[in-house]
Formats: C-alpha cells, structure tokens, sequence
C-alpha cells in the first residue's frame, strides 16, 4: 500500500528491498555509527530477529577502504547496509545488497537502477533517488524503517526509532519540524502509542538539563538578555516562582506544571525575533514508554545519548538502549558524561588558542591530535552557536585521523536556504585532492591526504562562494 507523500516508484524500490530481505537466510549488516546509523542498525536486527534469520552486526566510522572490502568479500547471503553506502555504489563487487540510506547517491548512479553490472545486484532505497532532499526529508532510520514495515506490518513499533534517528541527525531544526518521510513515519508512531507530539519550547535538555542552563545556553537562536546570561536566568526563574530545585533535584523544563510553562513561555517569546518564534517554540517528540529517569523521554535527549555510544565506540551498547536495556542505558551514562566532558574540554581549547582562522567566505581551524576525529564535528557545529564566533558562514574544522586528515564542515541552516550545499563542496573538493567525502547541506565530512589541506580550503572557499554568490 502507498504512503501518502511515497511516489509509486519509491514505493517500488522499497518492496523490492523487502521481498529480498525476506528471502535471504542470513545477512552482514553495516552500519554507521551515529545516532541514526545505531537507530537504522536497531530496526534493521530486530526486523532479522523477527524473522528468525542469522545476521552481524558491523559499525563503521566510515564507507573506508577496509569496510568496503568487508561488503564485498561477505560470505553472507545478503549485506544490509544502513545510514551511509550510497556514495559509494561504484565500489561494491559481490552481489545481493540492500542500501537503506540518505545521503546523497554517487553520481554515476541512476535513479531506479537495478544492476550497474550483469554481476551486482542491489537495491537501493534512498529519498534522493526521488526528488526530496536527504537532509531534511527522511534520515537513514526512516528509510530502514520503510522496508522494515514492507517486511512485515507489525513492525510499525520500530517507527519510534526513525524519529529518533531523524532527530539525531537534526532534521527535526531545518523546518522546525519533522516533514516529508519522516512525518510519515512519525505518524506510524503516534498511532502506535510510542510518541507523542506537543507544542513546547524546543531548546535542549527538557528532561535532564538544570532549568537555569536549559536557558542560559538556548542555542541557535539568541533570547534577548537570557542567553549565556546566569543572572537573568536566575531571574526568570524567580519571577515565575520557579524553585531551582524540586524534592533535592535539580529542577529541569519537564518537571514544570502546564500552567507554569505557560507564563515562562509567553515572557520568552516576547524576547525573541518574531521570525524565530516558530523555530524556539513547535513540535516536540516524547516517548512516553521509557522512564523518565533515563534521559530517554526526549527524542532529542535519547539521540544525543546514542551519539555518545557510537563516538566511543559502544555502538552496540546503544542498540540495547533502542529498546530499553537498562544494565546498556546504566552503561552508557559514562559515554555521555565523557562525551560531555570532551565536548567541553575541545571548546575551551579551540577558545582558549584562537584556533579559528577566518577568510573571506569561510572560518576554519585545524585541531591537529588534540580533538578526537569521532567528535569534531560536534565539535564544530557548537562552535557556530558560541558567542565570540561567527555565524554567518561556513566553518571547517580538521583533525587527524588514521587514514589521513578528518574534515568536518558545518553551516547554519539559513545558508542551506541561501544554496550552500556542503555535501556537494566535500565530495568535489576532496576528490580533486585525492580524498572522499559527502554529507548533507549543512552538515558534510570528508577525509583528505595529510598535505593537502591548503588546496582544499582553496577550492572549499572558491565553492562556498560559487554556490551563495552565483
């Protein structure tokens, strides 16, 4: 049956990847380790579980040299790969894959193609292939979830790991919502009673960030006198008769009554532009059926601790938290609070050094071994949103890395609306200086040789003004 909002064609391709999936006896699943690709990895084990079928389960940081030889050499009936494999549909050799994946497509790949050879079969299931955009309109979960659900309709309880995935890959921020696929899948959810949408302030942290700092650092969007401001936190809080603290607990966002948020709310408001109203306060996603306790009501929240997995390579662990393993979720608030605390340590060493270098149409900085290649571009992305940095262009941020040079670049999102494409300015820059890349518009990466970063910073910034002044 079609999906409102899924073309006949799209629909197609993901019951062709169902019926193959279903007819294999074993697979090789390949996944990336972020937020989304553990999300993608969760619905795509528990959709073989199901199914009583043998499958392994491979993390890759990357489509590198190594897993690719890993697909193509699998002696398994079927690769299942998940979040990342698209751009890079030219280098598989073996026969029998399915790519359920977002990112944009390599170019030599035809839409609706089946075979690039007489030999290799594989069934690509990607949005991109059908006019929408893979930064905003479905992530790597969603698309896995589309086949999990052609494989079996009660796999509609795995839709609230697509939105989880789509949240942690931010696609919840560009148009202030959930859209496109991922609306559909979140509709899949909400009728399944696995979360729940409501209109509220969407600044991070609602369930476990101290009230004080859920203000205090808003995020993109600037609260006039509010933002990065203890005091008239403080302030705010004791005007409202907010206590900072509730039964010994720091107090957070959640543990306020309707009536309180109501009147915090309309004071805030009043202190924002109104073009950004819609942007600090719409949609947000709740899983009622974890506790609360765990950091894992908030869509937002719960990515963010599958992000902290998947960086300090405890992916698997956050498989387990998908579905509630509490001894993995009791694990894994170390990796949050070591994520939190690099996060914090690589800011203040960026600051602290002026590392950031600007020109003309880009900033960059270059960490050298002194920031984990498995955290720059978190790294980056926050410092856009850090007073004292700019805003309004494209940062670059580099780190070194096994294989060569990590490249992260990270834009605001009203220069996405501009034009900017990064996706497209990492794979051409670092394929002209020998490396690989790709990404989405505002949030791409790529790997590049040791020696070669000026050349790529010379043809990043010659695009990025190509692009946005055309």
């Amino acid at each position: 049956m079609l999906g409102s909002g899924i073309s006949e064609p799209f629909q197609k391709s993901v019951d062709r990847a169902a019926r193959r999936i279903r007819s294999a006896n074993n697979f090789l699943i390949v996944a990336h380790v972020d937020a989304d690709g553990i999300s993608s990895a969760a619905i795509a084990t528990e959709t073989c579980r199901r199914l009583g079928k043998d499958y392994d389960l491979v993390f890759a940081k990357k489509m590198d040299k190594i897993t690719i030889q890993t697909i193509n050499e699998s002696t398994m009936d079927l690769v299942w790969i998940v979040d990342l494999g698209s751009g890079y549909l030219t280098s598989y050799t073996r026969d029998n894959i399915v790519i359920t994946d977002h990112h944009v497509p390599h170019p030599e790949w035809k839409t609706n193609q089946k075979k690039i050879d007489l030999f290799r079969t594989i069934e690509h299931v990607n949005l991109c292939d059908y006019g929408m955009n893979g930064s905003v309109d479905g992530c790597g979960a969603s698309m896995t979830y589309l086949v999990s659900k052609a494989v079996n309709s009660y796999n509609i309880d795995l839709a609230y790991l697509s939105v989880i995935g789509a949240c942690g890959d931010i696609q919840d921020r560009i148009r202030n919502k959930l859209s496109g696929i991922n609306a559909l899948t979140l509709k899949d959810a909400v009728d399944n009673g696995d979360v729940a949408v409501v209109k509220d302030l969407r600044f991070f942290g609602r369930e476990t960030r101290p009230i004080i700092q859920y203000f205090q650092y808003s995020g993109e969007i600037e609260i006039l006198g509010i933002t990065n401001n203890n005091i008239a936190c403080n302030k705010l809080m004791a005007t409202h008769n907010i206590p900072l603290k509730i039964d010994g607990k720091l107090t957070v966002w959640n543990d306020l009554t309707n009536e309180q948020k109501s009147e915090v709310v309309t004071d805030v408001l009043k202190l924002i532009d109104p073009k950004d109203v819609d942007t600090v306060y719409n949609d947000v996603y709740t899983l009622p059926r974890f506790p609360k306790d765990g950091g894992l009501r908030d869509a937002n929240e719960f990515a963010t601790l599958l992000n902290s997995c998947g960086k300090y390579d405890d992916a698997p662990i956050g498989v387990r938290i998908c579905f509630g393993d509490k001894s993995a979720i009791k694990e894994a608030k170390n990796n949050r609070s070591d994520h939190r605390k690099s996060i914090s340590e690589a800011l203040q060493f960026v600051r602290q050094n002026n590392l950031v270098h600007i020109k003309k149409y880009i900033q960059y900085f270059d960490s050298g071994n002194l920031i984990k290649d498995t955290v720059i571009g978190t790294v980056s992305g926050m410092i856009l949103n850090t007073p004292g940095f700019k805003k309004d262009v494209p940062i670059i941020a580099f780190a070194d890395s096994d294989d060569g040079i990590k490249v992260s670049a990270r834009a605001n999102r009203r220069l996405g609306e501009m034009g900017l494409d990064l996706s497209v300015i990492m794979f051409e820059a670092s394929s002209a200086v020998g490396g690989y890349g790709g990404g989405h518009n505002v949030a791409a990466g790529a790997t590049i040789p040791a020696d070669k970063k000026e050349k790529f910073l010379e043809i990043v910034e010659n695009m990025v003004h190509s692009q946005l002044f055309k």
